[in-house]
């Protein structure tokens, strides 16, 4: 009985792999087991990194809502405890956009948050 060669489906599977490792350093890019492991590895590191990048704009947001709002005399953490109880709903990332771009809006709204505690 012959060999089973596999021939064209083998082919496709590692052009696929070769495919997507274009542009690595020397023979990660046309050793197919040496590709797969760098493909896998590669895999891995930008699932990681798609969380990572959550926290780490988050972070950012923050950072720039507590400066804009120390300049207008107060911080970050009244100044959320304020919105919330005022009902503001504005989240993080669109509280640092107003900071950065109009920060008179952003002194408007940290007004309305120190004139809301000052009335309770």
């Amino acid at each position: 009985m012959p060999r089973v060669k596999r021939g064209f489906k083998a082919r496709r599977r590692r052009n696929r792999v070769l495919n997507q490792t274009e542009g690595y350093f020397l023979g990660r890019k046309n050793r197919f087991r040496q590709a797969v492991e760098v493909l896998r590895h590669a895999w891995e590191y930008g699932y990681i990194s798609r969380k990572l990048k959550k926290r780490d704009f988050r972070r950012l947001w923050i950072t720039r809502i507590n400066a804009a709002a120390r300049l207008n005399g107060t911080t970050y953490s009244r100044l959320v405890s304020g919105l919330k109880k005022a009902g503001v709903a504005l989240d993080r990332k669109i509280l640092s956009e107003i900071a950065i771009h109009d920060p008179a809006s952003f002194g408007a709204v940290a007004k309305l948050v120190s004139s809301s505690a000052a009335a309770k």
